[in-house]
């Protein structure tokens, strides 16, 4: 006996939160992260789904600013409560409130190990768009590597001069549709960019690193922090601008990342690469970053459509 409904109050909003984060502890969050995500989006919906009253899964549905054509979903079920059904009543609700909203398709990122989910998704008409490879850099006896920004340019921190922020809003401007797969998003109005892009559960000022020519800003790179995961730092954007690429730049802003980390008692650092995106690939093989796990995008439509 299967039965869903959107998450009624914290309790239950927690106990989605429980299971996803049991399903994917690799991308674990805590409750401001999702309070953070929920603001920041145009529309939010969370389901449960239960079996005989005992809840098995849940599932996230987002319409994101910079895709408001598409819902953004999660859907995670717990291991040894697959295969009866409750992903697929997930599925048809998230579906059902997307088609409320105007919307046909679904977009579902999948962990790239995690074969079951990806063969229930092409199952049911999904594609993959883009996939991003996960990396990894262990921490632990890592020496601190030497900073050497280009002559002319300085590192600095958000923290440190806090005035710089339209500044790295330019240089998001040209990286993000820069970054393959990310071509056609709609990237919001300063303000809101600013609130929903760095100023998150996840956002730090002291640890978004600034790179600073005079006085424009030609580059950021920032991390994404979160107290479900006190000892990994997950790497957000880093962006240089066009004019300012090949002189060092992004290499000096991630050895300022490293060593902040270092310094801060972090044991592992993780991000996830676009995997047509080789420069970046190529940078952070070169900090000794190992594979980790990474996500597959697939779209696809509406159950019943």
């Amino acid at each position: 006996m299967l039965e869903v409904s959107a998450s009624a109050g914290e309790q239950d909003e927690r106990l989605s939160l429980d299971i996803y984060n049991a399903v994917v502890p690799h991308d674990a969050v805590s409750m401001d992260d999702v309070r953070s995500f929920r603001s920041a989006v145009l529309d939010y919906v969370d389901y449960l789904v239960r079996e005989d009253g005992e809840a098995t899964g849940s599932a996230v549905g987002a319409i994101l600013p910079e895709r408001p054509h598409r819902v953004f979903t999660l859907v995670t079920v717990l291991d040894g409560r697959r295969r009866r059904g409750a992903g697929s009543a997930l599925y048809q609700a998230v579906s059902a409130w997307a088609a409320e909203r105007g919307v046909a398709e679904l977009e579902v990122p999948v962990s790239d190990n995690d074969p079951g989910s990806l063969a229930f998704a092409r199952r049911r008409g999904f594609a993959e768009e883009r996939r991003e490879m996960g990396v990894v850099l262990d921490l632990t006896g890592l020496a601190p590597p030497e900073v050497r920004p280009p002559a002319g340019v300085e590192i600095v921190t958000w923290a440190q001069r806090p005035e710089l922020a339209r500044g790295i809003y330019d240089v998001a401007l040209e990286g993000i549709p820069d970054i393959p797969g990310s071509e056609d998003e709609e990237i919001e109005p300063f303000d809101a960019w600013l609130e929903h892009d760095m100023r998150g559960s996840g956002d730090r000022p002291e640890a978004t690193f600034i790179a600073l020519a005079g006085e424009e800003v030609v580059g950021y790179a920032k991390f994404s922090l979160s107290t479900a995961q006190p000892t990994i730092a997950h790497h957000d954007l880093s962006a240089v601008k066009r004019a300012w690429r090949g002189r060092g730049i992004a290499r000096a802003l991630k050895a300022t990342q490293i060593n902040w980390a270092l310094a801060h008692g972090y044991a592992e650092l993780r991000t996830r690469n676009e995997e047509r995106n080789e420069p970046i690939r190529r940078l952070n093989a070169d900090f000794g970053y190992r594979p980790g796990i990474g996500r597959i995008y697939l779209a696809g439509p509406l159950a019943g459509s």
